[in-house]
C-alpha cells in the first residue's frame, strides 16, 4: 500500500509537470508513435486483408506471414533494427517494429470480417446487379466493419504495450519512468510509470469496445442470436478478433 501511495505521489509532483521528461511530452511521445505506427500498419494490412477476404484466395499466405510475425520477439527486433540502421534513424527502426507488431490483427481483422458474411448476402448482392466495388463498398464493409475494428482494438493496444519499451533505446513515452526507475530503485517510479500505460491502454480499449459496438449493423444488432452452423462460425471469429 505504501509503494502505491508513493507512486501517486511521484506522479501527482509538480515536477512531473516540467522539463524534457515532463509526462505531458511523455505521453504525447507514446501517443505520436502509437498512431504513426498503427496508421502505417493500416495502409499495407487493410486493403490486403480486404483483398483476400473479397476474393476467398491467400488466406494461408495470409495466416502464415501473421503467425510468423505473432512469433518475432519485439524487443529483439527493436534492438536488432537499431543496431542495423544506426542509433541516428532508431525512431525508423522503433516505427518499423511497431507496424510489424501490428499488421497481424489488422491483417485478421480485415480478412476475417469478409469471411464472417454470410456468402448468401453476398451472392444476393451479386443477383441484383451490383458490381464488385459496389458489393465491396456496401454489403462487405458495412457488414466487416465490427471485426475490423475489432483488430483495429487489439493492434493499438498491442502498439501501447510494446511503445513502452522504446524508452530503453531513448525513445521517450511513458516507458521512460520504468526504464530510469529500475536502475536506480525507485520503485514507486517504475510503478507509476505501469500505472500510466495500463491506464492509457484502458481508455482506449474502452473507446474502441464502444466504437466496435457502435458500428454494428442496426438490423444485426436487433437480429436473433445465430442460430445456423454459418452464424456460430461467424460469431466464434468476431468473439476471437475482439
Amino acid at each position: 500500500m505504501n509503494l502505491l501511495a508513493d507512486a501517486l505521489a511521484w506522479l501527482f509532483s509538480p515536477e512531473r509537470m516540467q522539463g524534457q521528461y515532463a509526462l505531458p511530452v511523455l505521453f504525447g511521445q507514446h501517443l505520436l508513435y502509437t498512431v504513426i505506427s498503427v496508421a502505417v500498419a493500416a495502409a499495407i494490412a487493410l486493403p490486403a486483408g480486404w483483398l483476400i477476404g473479397h476474393t476467398g484466395k491467400g488466406r494461408e499466405i495470409a495466416v502464415a506471414i501473421s503467425g510468423a510475425a505473432r512469433a518475432v520477439p519485439s524487443f529483439g527486433l527493436l534492438v536488432l533494427l537499431v543496431l542495423l540502421l544506426g542509433v541516428l534513424r532508431t525512431p525508423l527502426a522503433a516505427v518499423i517494429t511497431f507496424v510489424l507488431l501490428a499488421i497481424p490483427s489488422l491483417l485478421a481483422g480485415a480478412y476475417t470480417g469478409f469471411e464472417a458474411i454470410d456468402r448468401r448476402t453476398v451472392d444476393a448482392a451479386r443477383a441484383m446487379g451490383m458490381t464488385e466495388w459496389q458489393i465491396f463498398t456496401k454489403v462487405e464493409l458495412p457488414l466487416g466493419m465490427p471485426l475490423l475494428v475489432g483488430g483495429i482494438r487489439s493492434a493499438l493496444l498491442q502498439v501501447i504495450a510494446t511503445v513502452t519499451i522504446g524508452a530503453y533505446v531513448n525513445l521517450g513515452g511513458l516507458g521512460w519512468p520504468i526504464i530510469q526507475g529500475i536502475p536506480l530503485g525507485r520503485f514507486d517510479q517504475v510503478l507509476a510509470g505501469a500505472l500510466l500505460v495500463a491506464v492509457f491502454a484502458l481508455i482506449v480499449d474502452l473507446l474502441l469496445a464502444l466504437a466496435q459496438r457502435a458500428v454494428v449493423p442496426v438490423g444485426i444488432r436487433t437480429s436473433n442470436p445465430p442460430t445456423d452452423l454459418g452464424d456460430r462460425r461467424a460469431a466464434r471469429r468476431a468473439s476471437a478478433v475482439a
